[in-house]
């Protein structure tokens, strides 16, 4: 396990989205995605991950999952092999198998999650050797400790967190900037379960941007949060914005578009 695993990346996988994303599910509703403008979107971000060093694998567009773009909620991919997640909603199961099938053909070591628990890739986050791993709706305590199991044997701290009521994943409010920054939205940013680690609060209306990810030497944020990226740069950070308009209408942001790791 090397310093900055969340953050240091090598390799990343995503999925194509296919022409029913604009069925995807969304809490609110915001109005249905542009399916060319999302596939545009989306290209252009798989164009920075691929210049900021990482080898992109495109997998294709699965029509029966219109929500299968969020490739994140299937799987956890570490340096140690890939956890096949099960999602928290019944209609998303057949993107995780389809996701176990990608990642055993690219040879990752797989586990899996056991059937009576559920996990959303959208609930973990890496902080270095501690995983945070969000309860929400989509994420139970059974599924939390099936995926502590695995990951203890890897040699990971799992510890279980409080997702806000009002927020659908952890990572919806909360991301690592490094293995000891948070950027958090204030409804977590004074949450005890996170006092080891320095926080920056993301600016008030701005909520959005906590989806922000670190990838190497940039930061990503999220188009149209200047005050968040003025934060981010003052703070030392690298920023590198990017238009994520259709994925917000169906609830998706940075992080969920990639299985981001090191081989």
């Amino acid at each position: 396990m090397s310093e900055g695993i969340s953050y240091r990346f090598t390799r990343a996988v995503v999925r194509t989205p296919c022409n029913d994303v604009i069925h995807g599910l969304r809490a609110v509703e915001r109005g249905a995605p542009d399916a060319a403008l999302f596939r545009a979107q989306h290209l252009e971000y798989r164009g920075i991950l691929e210049s900021l060093g990482l080898e992109v694998t495109v997998l294709p567009a699965l029509e029966e999952f219109p929500d299968s773009v969020f490739i994140e909620d299937t799987a956890l991919c570490l340096p140690e092999g890939a956890i096949i997640l099960r999602p928290g909603t019944d209609s998303r199961r057949g993107e995780a198998l389809a996701s176990a099938e990608s990642l055993d053909s690219m040879g990752l070591d797989l586990m899996e999650i056991g059937p009576e628990g559920t996990v959303d890739g959208g609930d973990i986050l890496v902080t270095g050797p501690v995983i945070l791993v969000g309860l929400s709706a989509r994420t139970n305590l059974r599924g939390f400790e099936s995926l502590r199991t695995i990951l203890a044997g890897w040699g990971y701290d799992a510890r279980v967190v409080d997702t806000p009521a009002d927020v659908l994943h952890f990572k919806s409010g909360c991301n690592a900037l490094d293995d000891e920054t948070l950027l958090c939205t204030s409804c977590l940013a004074n949450d005890p379960q996170l006092r080891e680690f320095r926080i920056l609060t993301v600016p008030p209306g701005e909520e959005a941007a906590a989806n922000s990810i670190r990838v190497n030497d940039k930061v990503l944020v999220p188009r149209g949060f200047p005050a968040t990226a003025d934060l981010l740069t003052d703070a030392g950070f690298d920023v590198e914005l990017l238009p994520v308009s259709q994925p917000a209408l169906l609830d998706g942001g940075l992080s969920c578009m990639s299985l981001r790791y090191s081989d």
